[in-house]
């Protein structure tokens, strides 16, 4: 990850409260009071002057990846909040680079400490374990941050957080990862050693390993360590055109080219809108409804969505597209992006791989029937529905649409067609051939370019 901070960790900046009372709040979202030490182990400087020491950038920071920790909050959300908006540009770019980077990197940084400490079984109070995490991403990962800052600043943050009696350990494991040699690329790794490497649960790579090959599950670890960039798939882009990922953008533009003269379109789940600013734009003269069994979300959407003129049309309906009642007619038309675990998309959102767990495969598959059957009951005959995930789960992929196809008079339609007109009309910048994978799209991270994306084509006789 690449440090764009100019102050080199170095230049402290008393905005954002510094060596202020308030100050202190940002490190845990309450006043800290430190822990009694004995007097045989010295004097402990006080919370504040611990604060006033430590720069508003690695405060930010630590405050992030605490609530992140504790499910308070999503990085993205968090990083577009208050406490960030406050920073200087340099601070920003900072406590970006530290939160997204130590997330990323979290499962790595616990093995390179791990084998570090005195006890390595023992469990670190969480204040402590962000600090080392933070002090050993920078060591590890971010050049231009000079080593004794970030040793200095991750003791003073353990101090700040109430942790004193940790900073003896802080300070001795990070001097001690700072002089050993950073780890180099073996010549042949096991499963297990290159998910630990790369930042990675090793339950869930092996999951991938069987169902995409080792080289294919190797290259989107290394994708997911990546920040995520705007690709080159497609030809059009700016002016009225969307910011989007190009997996998203991919997924919209198959839904338009499925019912090219589709004149009746719904987008069941439809926030944050995206994909259906690209029906919007592709479909000019169809009627267009936009739902989410979020009134919050679809708010969102709306708002974003009239910020575009060929998006004047669509309605936006409050509406569970599980039993579809707040919807009226049939469409021939219908897009189904369905919400998921988001295994394709943890570049983007790193936190994603620390907060899973494998039963949440078999809970959300059942959601996903759920709004796939009942956004069925609302297709017309003759019409098509287009489902997706940002998954790379069977679970929640081939198995949704393999419990639904054959009920009720609905077929599969190969994606093949629909990718060759996409690109016959010049809208791909690229083949995407390798992506369909036994008549759907299957996009992988580090092998096409984009996120993990999932697609089918679905057809009422």
């Amino acid at each position: 990850m690449k440090d764009e901070s100019t102050s080199g960790g170095g230049k402290r900046k008393r905005g954002a409260g510094a060596g202020k009372p308030g100050a202190v709040k940002a490190v845990s979202g309450k006043a800290v009071v430190a822990r009694k030490r004995p007097v045989s182990a010295g004097p402990t400087a006080s919370v504040e002057a611990a604060v006033a020491k430590i720069t508003p950038a690695r405060l930010a920071a630590f405050e992030i990846l605490k609530l992140v920790g504790e499910n308070k909050g999503h990085s993205d959300e968090l990083l577009h909040s208050a406490r960030v908006d406050g920073l200087s540009p340099e601070d920003r770019n900072l406590t970006t680079a530290l939160v997204m980077g130590v997330l990323r990197w979290q499962i790595a940084l616990d093995a390179r400490v791990r084998g570090l400490l005195q006890r390595p079984e023992q469990r670190l109070a969480e204040p402590v374990a962000i600090a080392l995490r933070m002090g050993a991403f920078q060591l590890l990962h971010l050049e231009r941050i000079p080593a004794h800052a970030a040793l200095s600043e991750s003791v003073e943050l353990c101090r700040a957080a109430g942790e004193p009696h940790a900073t003896g350990m802080v300070n001795a494991v990070l001097r001690k990862l700072a002089a050993a040699q950073k780890p180099g690329v073996r010549i042949h790794e096991s499963v297990a050693a290159f998910a630990e490497r790369l930042g990675h649960p090793r339950w869930l790579v092996e999951r991938w390993v069987a169902a995409y090959g080792r080289d294919a599950a190797l290259k989107i670890c290394e994708a997911d360590q990546q920040e995520p960039v705007e690709g080159g798939m497609f030809v059009e882009r700016g002016g009225d055109w969307p910011v989007m990922d190009d997996g998203s953008r991919l997924v919209g533009e198959i839904a338009a080219a499925a019912v090219p003269g589709a004149k009746r379109v719904w987008d069941c789940c439809a926030a944050p809108g995206g994909k259906t600013l690209i029906l919007a734009k592709r479909l000019g003269d169809a009627e267009i409804v936009a739902s989410d069994v979020s009134s919050k979300r679809l708010a969102q959407t709306g708002a974003r969505l009239r910020r575009y003129a060929y998006a004047e049309r669509v309605e936006f309906s409050v509406a569970d597209a599980a039993d579809a009642k707040g919807v009226e007619g049939e469409f021939d038309l219908i897009l189904c992006d369905v919400p998921c675990s988001g295994t394709g998309t943890i570049a983007g959102n790193p936190e994603i791989r620390h907060r899973l767990k494998v039963d949440e495969f078999a809970r959300q598959a059942e959601r996903q029937r759920a709004i796939l059957k009942g956004a069925l009951k609302r297709l017309a005959p003759g019409g098509r529905l287009v489902y997706s995930t940002c998954s790379l789960e069977v679970e929640e992929c081939e198995g949704v649409v393999d419990a639904v196809v054959g009920a009720g008079g609905v077929v599969r339609v190969p994606v093949d067609g629909v990718m060759a007109e996409l690109a016959e009309r010049g809208v791909l910048s690229g083949e995407m051939d390798s992506a369909v994978r036994e008549g759907a799209l299957r996009t992988l991270p580090g092998v096409h370019g984009c996120d993990g994306f999932y697609a089918v084509v679905l057809e009422r006789e």
